[in-house]
């Protein structure tokens, strides 16, 4: 069931020696913990100066931490449940079955794992995925309605919870209104669905290499095995689950957008030893020829499309093995 992890980048493990460790070892398990701050969105239907606080807390989160967890948030439990049941059973499947190009009828390179581009243990990712554009849900064969089924009920909900935070975040920053009804349909989307095997090479390896996310802003579901970390003040904090909560954390687009009041903090999962971590995570992105730029003057960033910027990070992957991300467009 497992990728070949090992047989595949055996160079890698057989170079491994410890000169090749490089200075975010000491991190890999940080003691730190950290529980996101906690936004009940109940809130938002109650009386102003409820609802206020609640936007204020909204704000203030995003600007502090880049990331904030939520309740009450409009996706129902049975949606969430349903979805993780059909999840485990894609990833049941063995391998060979899953990396074939029509496995489930996605578009090819659907399937992903590991990191091709690793020149060392520290570039590779301990974990497979389902990378699907939500365009792709109604070609789901027939074999995996179910899947099908719960993923559009996921996402179509997870759609409105993204367009609801971030009209929020966008307020007093310049953008119009209708932005995002305009600019981001829900099938310009994205939903990724993770599974991080059980890894012998923990101290080694991440389950998600160090990272930014590439949307306007990313809805999390996790199991509670933990293992998410953020970087907060040049420190590695290990984020607490909270099974009652979703976490919704800033992407780059948005950190241009905001002109930096809000920041895309870069993440990444550990690898986890014994056990095997679930994970949903929802892209909210706009169109490829969207513009991104911020309406506050001066602007930290020349202004880009979304399809540019996609384009950006393709080359320096390719050139470097790592994104650059935004700090490209600086000006």
């Amino acid at each position: 069931m497992d990728p070949p992890f090992q047989e595949t980048y055996k160079s890698l493990f057989n170079d491994y020696t410890i000169a090749s460790k490089d200075k975010d070892d000491s991190l890999m398990n940080a003691n730190d913990e950290c529980e996101l701050p906690l936004i009940d969105l109940h809130r938002l239907t109650l009386e102003y100066s409820e609802k206020e606080q609640c936007v204020k807390e909204i704000k203030q989160a995003a600007s502090e931490w880049g990331f904030l967890q939520v309740i009450n948030h409009g996706i129902p439990q049975e949606i969430l449940k349903s979805l993780q049941y059909e999840q485990r059973k894609a990833f049941q499947h063995p391998f060979r079955k899953k990396a074939e190009d029509n496995f489930l009828n996605l578009s090819a390179k659907s399937y992903r794992w590991g990191n091709p581009r690793a020149t060392c243990l520290r570039q590779l990712s301990w974990s497979e995925a389902f990378h699907v554009a939500l365009t792709d849900i109604s070609r789901i064969g027939d074999a995996y309605k179910s899947l099908s089924a719960s993923i559009k009920a996921f996402t179509t909900k997870a759609n409105a919870l993204a367009k609801d935070v971030a009209e929020i975040l966008a307020e007093n920053l310049g953008v119009s209104s209708t932005f995002f009804e305009e600019n981001c349909p829900e099938e310009t989307s994205y939903l990724r669905m993770n599974r991080y095997p059980p890894c012998p090479f923990s101290s080694e390896v991440f389950g998600l290499i160090p990272h930014t996310d590439s949307s306007f802003l990313t809805v999390l579901n996790q199991n509670q095995i933990g293992g998410l970390q953020l970087l907060k003040n040049g420190r590695w904090i290990n984020v607490k689950p909270n099974p009652e909560a979703l976490v919704i954390n800033i992407g780059d687009l948005f950190q241009v957008l905001s002109n930096d009041v809000y920041k895309s903090i870069k993440h990444r999962v550990l690898a986890p030893q014994q056990v095997e971590r679930f994970s949903l995570a929802f892209f909210y992105c706009p169109t490829s020829e969207t513009v991104i730029e911020s309406s506050i003057k001066p602007s930290k960033y020349k202004e880009f499309t979304f399809r540019e910027y996609k384009t950006q990070i393709q080359r320096d992957l390719e050139a470097t093995g790592d994104k650059v991300g935004v700090s490209r467009f600086l000006l």
